[in-house]
């Protein structure tokens, strides 16, 4: 097996960890394995659609309101592909939102690794649907208010 080979392994590995407790709607591997740089960006032209820098931006700006908005987050891997410091995950949501309504969207997520940890997350998914049932995210009030 080659260095690269090696590599992608152990990459697919961490994220299907991550991605198999994340479908008991367990984020604490998740969390563990995020870098402080770590980015997300939601593709797309809704208003979710941005790229969150930082972890602490992530945890407080996308992380904490949907998890107000959803409570328990369970999403499925259907798919992992790996290739070097990269990782394909296909997957589904299946979850209610805090007044009832189903939001089950389904993504392509493309996380970079890099000694182990997720430096970076980009996501496309069904933006409409985050609007339509999540409607939009909530102003962010600046810590120093």
């Amino acid at each position: 097996m080659s260095a690269g080979d090696t590599l992608s392994h152990h990459n697919k590995q961490i994220v299907q960890h991550v991605f198999d407790e994340l479908a008991k709607s367990n984020p604490q591997p998740l969390l563990a394995h995020l870098s402080d740089d770590f980015r997300f960006v939601i593709m797309g032209s809704g208003s979710w659609s941005r790229s969150y820098d930082g972890k602490e931006t992530v945890l407080a700006e996308l992380f904490a309101p949907l998890r107000a908005r959803l409570g328990r987050i369970t999403t499925i891997p259907v798919r992992l592909i790996a290739e070097g410091d990269h990782v394909v995950v296909q997957a589904r949501g299946r979850n209610t939102t805090a007044d009832g309504r189903a939001y089950d969207n389904s993504y392509c997520n493309v996380l970079r690794l890099d000694n182990g940890r997720i430096t970076e997350w980009v996501e496309y998914c069904d933006t409409l649907l985050i609007e339509i049932v999540l409607g939009p995210p909530a102003a962010v009030v600046p810590a120093d208010r």
